[in-house]
């Protein structure tokens, strides 16, 4: 063990471990989900004390040999080491100052170490004074959250491309299979497989283009502002070169905010990407619930799809087979959905020059990037790609449904098509088998009239 102190009392250390003294005040204050922090997130702040550290550098503040201590330990994070060493929970009080501090401890510590010192000689190099350079949490702490939002947005919009490009395909293959549109769940007219699928692929390419316009929007960060943004123990030209750092080391471009003071106090741009993902999920939900219905059966539904067997459905009966992932892309996308009302709540909730409810933020938005993420993967590689229409049931729908008159109107009429649909209600035969025996169309004019371009395609009618 070793001793290490902070203003409020000393505490006695592992010595294995690299984390410190108020690392251990947190896993002693917040033991709230019983999870630990996302590691994309640890590698993340890693990024950003990195530049923090580049830019002290390029000021003269920071002395060479610990920056470049502290440089080899935050590259060491983001390859991936010592990620054991961040234990504090997710949600905590203090506006994210204990996943700062047990960050600056870490980096600290291991630069002690890689200098020849011993672990817990803040007296050498201190987290406070040198990890903490020119910085607070109120800056470090939301430009990590943003740089990780950045992250891993680049692994869900992928996911999300690829279910886009999975159902253009599925368009393309099932453009002439004809079936039964519906609405208010009742038979409506005739529509391809292949454009619902088309139409499925266009609300995901729309989602795609709000998550990725909420991400574009908060590459303006507040670092340099300090604790309330007025940039207190920052130096103008550190501000300058923190921005430039950090767009070296994540390869991406990030601006310093007009405004450091709005950039610290407001966190709108977090109700943005969450109310992104959101918005998505909905369109995830009802694409989600047309599959389960359009594959509802085998014998007493619609049928129209052949999902992949996945798994026994039942304990109880032998056979069956449910849409199970299908259900879990609905349930995850509830999820995501129950999230944002979480961030939400604590965007509304900061209180003059701060919102200290940042973690919560932070732990749902990640949270819902990552389920959204896995379950539209899951939905492409377990479901999607071995999707098999059921052409015979399709068309045995169109041609039992007496919703094909509709096309009729502009060749027999209104009058003669309400006549036709009554009766094939009445009698329950085809409609087709009703128009032929009264003799109003010839079967090739019938066919011609009812082909699946021209049931489904503006200003073709058969002509």
């Amino acid at each position: 063990m070793r001793k290490e102190h902070d203003f409020l009392g000393e505490l006695d250390v592992p010595d294995e471990v690299y984390y410190g003294v108020q690392t251990l005040r947190a896993m002693e204050n917040f033991q709230i989900t019983g999870q630990k922090l996302d590691t994309d997130f640890i590698q993340c702040m890693a990024r950003v004390k990195k530049a923090t550290v580049l830019a002290n550098l390029s000021t003269g503040r920071m002395p060479e040999d610990i920056g470049k201590a502290l440089i080899t330990a935050a590259d060491e994070i983001i390859a991936g080491q010592m990620l054991d060493q961040f234990p504090v929970d997710p949600i905590q009080g203090g506006a994210g100052t204990s996943v700062n501090m047990n960050m600056n401890e870490v980096l600290c510590n291991r630069a002690l170490e890689l200098t020849g010192q011993s672990k817990g000689r803040y007296d050498i190099i201190s987290p406070n004074n040198h990890g903490n350079m020119a910085q607070s949490t109120n800056d470090v702490f939301p430009t990590s959250i943003k740089v990780c939002i950045s992250h891993k947005g680049k692994a869900l919009l992928q996911a999300l491309d690829s279910l886009a490009s999975e159902l253009e395909a599925k368009a393309i293959e099932y453009k002439d299979i004809l079936k039964m549109g519906s609405t208010h769940l009742q038979d409506a007219v005739p529509i391809t497989l292949g454009q619902e699928m088309g139409s499925y692929a266009s609300s995901v390419r729309r989602g795609m283009k709000r998550i990725q316009h909420a991400i574009d929007e908060i590459h303006t960060m507040n670092m340099g502002g300090t604790a309330v943004g007025t940039g207190l123990n920052a130096e103008p030209a550190y501000i300058k070169a923190v921005a430039e750092k950090l767009s070296e080391v994540t390869g991406e471009t990030w601006h310093t905010a007009d405004n450091m003071i709005d950039a610290t106090n407001n966190t709108d741009g977090f109700a943005d990407v969450s109310a992104a993902l959101k918005n998505t999920a909905l369109v995830l939900i009802k694409m989600a619930n047309d599959f389960r219905l359009m594959a509802s059966g085998p014998r007493c539904g619609f049928y129209e799809l052949k999902l992949p067997m996945r798994q026994p459905g039942s304990s109880i009966m032998p056979g069956k087979v449910n849409p199970v992932i299908a259900e879990v892309l609905n349930q995850s996308c509830y999820q995501v959905i129950g999230n944002d009302l979480a961030v939400s709540m604590a965007v509304e909730n900061g209180q003059f020059e701060l919102n200290v409810m940042e973690p919560v933020m932070a732990f749902n938005i990640f949270n819902s990037m990552k389920y959204m993420t896995n379950a539209v993967n899951g939905f492409v590689e377990r479901l999607l790609q071995k999707l098999e229409p059921n052409k015979e049931q399709c068309q045995h729908w169109v041609d039992h449904s007496v919703g094909i008159v509709t096309a009729l109107l502009p060749h027999i009429g209104y009058e003669n098509s309400a006549m036709l649909a009554k009766e094939a209600y009445n009698s329950g035969r085809p409609i087709r088998e009703v128009i032929l025996e009264k003799g109003l169309l010839t079967e090739e004019r019938l066919n011609e009239i009812m082909s699946p371009m021209s049931m489904t395609t503006p200003g073709i009618t058969g002509k």
